[in-house]
């Protein structure tokens, strides 16, 4: 199997990326992962053209978003990784998916879309600064899973679980039991 890890922070020795190398770890042992920086990736924004819809692939200049938007669907699955920012996803990571709307989704001759992932299996990983349980009970790591899962699930991703780091101004140390949570998760696939 290929994994394809979407790391969406700009930390690559933070909680996010250390979270996702504990999954990562998890699941190599049995599978092949491959792992992307975002905010390393040089893409253009979406300009909403839409003309991606009929040629199922961006109209814009070949740039990073198109490499990886292949990858995207040529992996047997994800794990997707992003810091909160104001209750969301971080803004690469949502650039990317808005960039590749075609690779998650295809357009019918009717004009609904349809998941391209059916049966595929997703990881989401998040940290937040916001103390349990303020992140859940505002939407702070609460949104940006929200956010995350809307791509996922509306491309046929089952989500296998995730991680969640709430705290990590006060407590910036990742926990031996989280870690081996996320572990644990990785060995899901």
């Amino acid at each position: 199997m290929k994994i394809l890890v979407l790391n969406g922070s700009p930390r690559k020795q933070g909680t996010v990326a250390t979270l996702l190398r504990a999954v990562a770890q998890g699941a190599s042992a049995q599978h092949d992962v491959e792992w992307i920086e975002v905010y390393d990736l040089q893409m253009k924004p979406c300009l909403a053209c839409m003309r991606c819809r009929p040629d199922h692939e961006c109209f814009q200049k070949e740039d990073d978003a198109h490499l990886v938007g292949r990858k995207i669907k040529e992996a047997d699955a994800l794990m997707v990784g992003t810091p909160t920012h104001w209750g969301n996803m971080s803004a690469p990571l949502k650039l990317l998916f808005d960039r590749n709307v075609t690779a998650f989704v295809c357009e019918k001759p009717e004009g609904y879309p349809t998941a391209r992932h059916q049966g595929k299996t997703a990881v989401i990983v998040t940290a937040c600064t916001a103390p349990w349980p303020f992140n859940v009970i505002l939407p702070v790591s609460r949104g940006a899973l929200r956010a995350v899962k809307y791509v996922l699930r509306s491309s046929g991703y089952k989500i296998l679980g995730q991680v969640v780091k709430p705290g990590t101004k006060f407590k910036p140390q990742i926990s031996a039991r989280l870690l081996a949570r996320a572990e644990n998760l990785g060995r899901k696939f």
